[in-house]
């Protein structure tokens, strides 16, 4: 990555280093140890939380505080809003201590200090300094008293180093209620110390909850690093922090202490996903940004400059690659598809497991290559295109901007809502939303007409009908029970552009390839498109799909674009092979993953498989497309293929002619009689572009490989009307 300059300004801001090995824990304080207490009021001075503060007329009890949960060693009032308590320490030695834990059991929010400088927080935003009558911004139940974990964070790095002292600290925290008529309030407490010393300083006693955390320390995949200051990260809005990215290249050992290579600056980063929320592995979004907390494009992995980026958490996904997979088939079918890397994260000092980093949709040059629409683009071509719009729940956020006056799919009687993706609907004029409304009604309608079929009075004006077929081929190799309901796209082209609707790009696959055991999900057989017909739901299959293969027309380009890519990149071998070398790749990686998250051999959410071994699930996955995509070749709609699919500009043409395949040292890329290519691109199995090249209405080109890792590619060839794209195996 070439640097931009406000990165070379601000790489110090974030070190690198994480502090060494620990061995062994102890504890400072318990929840029940002794604590200074007090419930604040106006009197109370604002340097409460200081090191110098004078806390000796405070009362001196066992914690914890609380009341109405029955778990309080000391019961407060009822009706109270808020408590301090302060506990004292000593340290002989700050270079002894490595990590710090503070371990949180809260109803509702609290802020934690060491020694005056904030370590944690939860319940407030960002940079407010609760008042002592305050209430917390959000409900958050105690866990302990439930038999669950409580809350930690860990306290490394500069943080550490920043706020711990030599001789006497003051941990100090106010634990804040939701209302002041809440029936219940709860602060309990803990301060582990993770000691690189043999000897013992603290209490070597551990509560019976913890469990020491991950040590973690070299990848051969990429390591992303991100600090929070201590600040647990919400569903919304973004809070600050910094990121760094440690990435020596492909194959190449990546060490936690190297300085950031890849990228170092700033971000603002939330949680993300709807039902993913409730895992303990939570997925992020985030945007890259300058000190003046504008934000700013960057590069990442030699991708295209952006400034919005997906950290997804593979929890339910034992492969840990159903995603990687299915945006790499993507865009081997010429079609963008979020670009992907498999990494490592650390998180606030703590081993998060494998990670997806990948580009998050939006209008882009680099990503959906549509013109954006600015509020001002009210009239004429620039009012015709621009939008992103997608059907979803809308527990992740989501707002619906308009529901079709037509029905789901039969026999389901559910409306179809459509949501605006890019822009966000507070950022459109009215007759910018009353546009894109009213043309995708138009489709629909055309659609579901009894002229339907007819070339200008039904939906062909309207649609880009074989990015329609690649969308649909995807979900169903994949069997996706999300497929078309859920977390499904469709753009809008301005007419210079084209002026169709475009279905994509793919999004959300992690419980798709046998990977969801309700709904049919798990069988390799039936079409993923008749979901309604085997289980209702409050969200279900549009219309559109199933109304397409109605037209004959339809149907056999279907067949046909399926025996296209069955004979090139889709053949089984190729995606069984693809599966084998991104497996290859997380070998090691996995057996971290499944230490940090021990959920192989058990069930999570929505699993058909329970496998034992990471090896078991891989072998399950393959096992699983095989079947598929078996059963899709004797199932497929239409006869043998006989028609051309006419794909034209900025589609996938036919297939170029790759030599020797696999290949060693060069390769040879000729193209189609009268054609030509200005430009070629091979992207490696994670959707990285590892060569790009510059090119003089060439039809044949000579690749050398010889630098490459085994694996296999996918070259992408372009002019100004078309692309180009096959496949080629390196040995």
């Amino acid at each position: 990555m070439k640097p931009s300059f406000f990165l070379l300004l601000i790489f110090c801001v974030m070190n690198a280093k994480i502090n060494g090995q620990v061995n062994h824990w102890e504890t400072i304080c318990f929840d029940s140890s002794q604590w200074h207490y007090v419930i604040p009021d106006a009197s109370t001075t604002s340097d409460w939380a200081n090191l110098g503060f004078d806390d000796s007329g405070w009362t001196i009890a066992s914690g914890g505080f609380g009341m109405g949960d029955n778990d309080d060693n000391t019961t407060l009032p009822s009706g109270t809003v808020a408590v301090y308590q302060r506990f004292s320490f000593t340290v002989a030695n700050v270079n002894a201590i490595t990590k710090l834990i503070l371990a949180a059991d809260y109803d509702d929010g609290f802020v934690a200090y060491l020694n005056g400088i904030e370590i944690a927080r939860s319940g407030f935003s960002t940079g407010i300094t609760p008042a002592y009558n305050s209430v917390a911004e959000s409900q958050h139940e105690a866990n302990l008293y439930q038999g669950l974990n409580p809350v930690t964070t860990i306290i490394t790095g500069p943080l550490l180093q920043s706020a711990l002292m030599s001789g006497n600290n003051i941990l100090a925290i106010q634990t804040h209620n939701v209302s002041t008529t809440s029936s219940d309030i709860t602060a309990r407490y803990f301060l582990l110390a993770g000691l690189n010393i043999t000897g013992n300083i603290y209490n070597t006693s551990l509560p019976s909850w913890f469990t020491p955390p991950f040590e973690f320390y070299e990848s051969t995949l990429p390591i992303v690093v991100i600090n929070t200051y201590g600040i647990n990260i919400p569903d919304e809005p973004k809070i600050d922090g910094e990121m760094g990215i440690i990435h020596h290249g492909n194959g190449q050992v990546n060490h936690v202490n190297d300085d950031f290579n890849a990228f170092s600056g700033l971000i603002a980063i939330e949680s993300r996903g709807s039902t993913s929320q409730s895992f303990p592995a939570k997925s992020y979004g985030l945007e890259t940004r300058g000190p003046d907390s504008v934000n700013y494009n960057v590069s990442i992995f030699n991708w295209p400059i952006d400034n919005d980026w997906i950290l997804y958490a593979p929890y339910t996904d034992k492969s840990l690659i159903r995603n990687v997979l299915t945006f790499d088939w993507g865009n081997k079918m010429g079609r963008w598809a979020p670009r992907t890397q498999l990494c490592e994260l650390v998180l606030n000092g703590e081993y998060m497991g494998i990670y997806v980093m990948m580009e998050r949709i939006k209008a882009n040059p680099g990503r959906v290559n549509i013109d954006h629409l600015n509020p001002q683009d009210t009239t004429n071509n620039e009012l015709t295109g621009g939008y992103i719009l997608k059907v979803d729940k809308t527990t992740g956020g989501g707002v619906i901007a308009w529901t079709s006056p037509f029905l789901a799919d039969a026999p389901s009687t559910a409306s179809i809502q459509f949501q605006m993706h890019d822009p966000d609907i507070s950022e459109m004029q009215p007759s910018q939303l009353s546009y894109i409304q009213s043309h995708i009604t138009e489709w629909e309608t055309a659609l579901n007409s009894t002229n339907f079929t007819d070339s200008n009075l039904g939906y062909a004006p309207y649609m880009d009908v074989n990015s329609f077929i690649d969308f649909f081929l995807v979900n169903e190799i994949t069997k996706n029970v999300d497929g078309y309901r859920i977390s499904s796209f469709l753009y809008k082209e301005r007419f210079s552009e084209g002026g169709k609707i475009v279905a994509g790009p793919l999004w959300d696959f992690n419980i798709a390839l046998g990977n969801a055991n309700y709904c049919y999900g798990q069988n390799t057989d039936g079409w993923a498109s008749n979901f309604n017909d085997y289980c209702a739901g409050g969200l279900d299959v549009p219309f559109w799909w199933n109304r397409l293969l109605e037209d004959p027309d339809y149907a056999q380009k279907v067949r046909c674009r399926w025996e296209q890519l069955r004979s090139s990149s889709f053949q089984t071998d190729s995606m069984l092979a693809h599966i084998d070398t991104l497996a290859a790749q997380l070998a090691i990686p996995a057996e971290r993953h499944f230490v940090r998250w021990p959920i192989l051999g058990t069930y999570v959410w929505p699993n058909n498989f329970i496998g034992n071994t990471y090896q078991e699930e891989i072998d399950y996955l393959k096992n699983w497309l095989t079947a598929r995509l078996d059963w899709m070749d004797a199932n497929m709609f239409g006869d043998s293929c006989t028609i051309d699919l006419g794909v034209t500009a900025n589609k996938i043409s036919n297939p170029i002619l790759v030599y020797p395949n696999p290949a060693h040292n060069v390769c040879h890329v000729r193209l189609p009689k009268e054609k030509y290519a200005q430009q070629v691109l091979v992207f490696n199995a994670w959707g990285q572009t590892i060569a790009q090249f510059k090119l003089n209405n060439q039809r044949e080109i000579e690749i050398p490989v010889d630098q490459w890792l085994p694996g296999i590619y996918c070259i992408q060839i372009q002019n100004e009307k078309e692309i180009f794209t096959s496949q080629i195996i390196v040995e």
